[in-house]
């Protein structure tokens, strides 16, 4: 055979070769640690005791802590999203099956979860929470229609009002008579043709 094709049969199998090895090792070096980004609603907010702004990736076993006039938002794709209060400190945990960590004061709020995202409250509480819901370092969990810690007394007056509107409909129908009177009684006109 002729030198030239051997030249090029060799050349070829070396690329190829070397292509395979460097698309492999970039497949290998593909990190599978998830990630969270953080939303921040004012100034100071601490991850792991750093200053930091909207934007940033959160790992695992970090530390949000927010001051008594700003809170934050971590948001985890899929695996759903968090707030976290003024004057809270939660600890995260977090992989690609869910969310969890270790509130130690403040107050958090599952925005959005594809899981229950479990809490571990001050005093070794485990919370589970769904979409909606909330917990505070120091007390269980708050349902998603009972934020304001009343017992739902915004339901009963809204219901209250209702009941009492209804009650003034049906006797103001019972009450009068038959007597449809619209306009004031005068004559009416028309042309005729």
């Amino acid at each position: 055979m002729n030198s030239k094709l051997w030249i090029k049969k060799a050349l070829s199998a070396c690329l190829s070769i070397s292509l395979l090895a460097t698309c492999s090792a970039v497949a290998l070096a593909n990190s599978a640690k998830v990630a969270g980004e953080l939303t921040v609603a004012g100034n100071g907010v601490l991850v792991n005791g750093e200053s930091a702004q909207s934007g940033r990736s959160v790992f695992s076993s970090s530390t949000v802590t927010t001051p008594d006039n700003a809170g934050a938002i971590v948001g985890f794709g899929k695996l759903g999203k968090i707030e976290i209060a003024p004057n809270s400190t939660f600890a995260l945990s977090f992989d690609e099956k869910g969310i969890s960590g270790n509130l130690t004061s403040g107050k958090i709020t599952v925005l959005g979860a594809a899981s229950p995202v479990n809490v571990t409250t001050l005093n070794g509480t485990i919370v589970s929470l769904t979409s909606g819901e909330s917990v505070m370092a120091t007390a269980a969990k708050q349902d998603k229609d009972d934020d304001d810690g009343h017992g739902g007394a915004a339901w009963w007056g809204f219901a209250a009002v209702m009941v009492a509107a209804g009650a003034l409909i049906i006797y103001a129908a019972t009450n009068d008579s038959d007597r449809i009177a619209l306009g004031g009684g005068g004559t009416v006109v028309s042309p005729s043709r």
